[in-house]
């Protein structure tokens, strides 16, 4: 049985990490009851150790931050089981992120402390999608950098729909690779 640790107080990511069990990444539910609770929480991923959901000011669409599930301020914090989760994890959601979005160029950003740019004092990983506006003839548009510039709330209509269609695509990638394995090699047993 899934017992969390209690979230720490205030962390918005302790506070959706408890809020979600985990589920086989196999096989995702087509929707999550808290997608639409506060703090709002699209989620796409659910493991023992890490969880992934959108970003609600995403930098564009289907930004995605990826967690672990115990609070560890800094990736220094984090335990060599975490860390490894989260790297095999930013790998299989950003595959998953171009797929369900259409969007092959991305960052992956992380920061570490509050003069490094870090907002939420959990560690956290941000997969952005950057699709070519030079290419498409939107050249006019502004192009949101790392927290500059406009960035728009998630719709939840949308939001619901497109976590579920990423969290279909975690599921093709993990299958297509024959990963039926958990964060440290084992056979999952969720």
């Amino acid at each position: 049985m899934f017992d969390p640790s209690p979230p720490t107080p205030d962390c918005p990511f302790c506070a959706i990490a408890a809020a979600h069990q985990p589920y086989d990444p196999l096989r995702p539910p087509p929707s999550i009851p808290g997608d639409l609770t506060s703090p709002p929480s699209f989620v796409v991923l659910s493991t023992p150790l890490v969880v992934a959901f959108l970003d609600i000011m995403p930098l564009s669409r289907g930004h995605l931050l990826l967690c672990p599930r115990e609070h560890r301020p800094k990736l220094t914090d984090t335990t060599r089981r975490e860390s490894r989760a989260l790297g095999h994890h930013v790998r299989v959601l950003s595959a998953a992120l171009a797929a369900a979005t259409g969007v092959h160029d991305w960052n992956v950003v992380q920061n570490n402390g509050a003069a490094a740019a870090q907002v939420v004092p959990h560690v956290h990983y941000h997969v952005i999608p950057r699709p070519e506006i030079r290419a498409s003839g939107r050249v006019s548009e502004s192009f949101t950098m790392f927290g500059r510039g406009q960035r728009a709330e998630l719709d939840d209509d949308e939001a619901a729909a497109l976590a579920a269609g990423i969290r279909a695509e975690v599921a093709r990638v993990l299958a297509d690779e024959g990963d039926g394995e958990d964060e440290i090699g084992r056979k999952a047993k969720l």
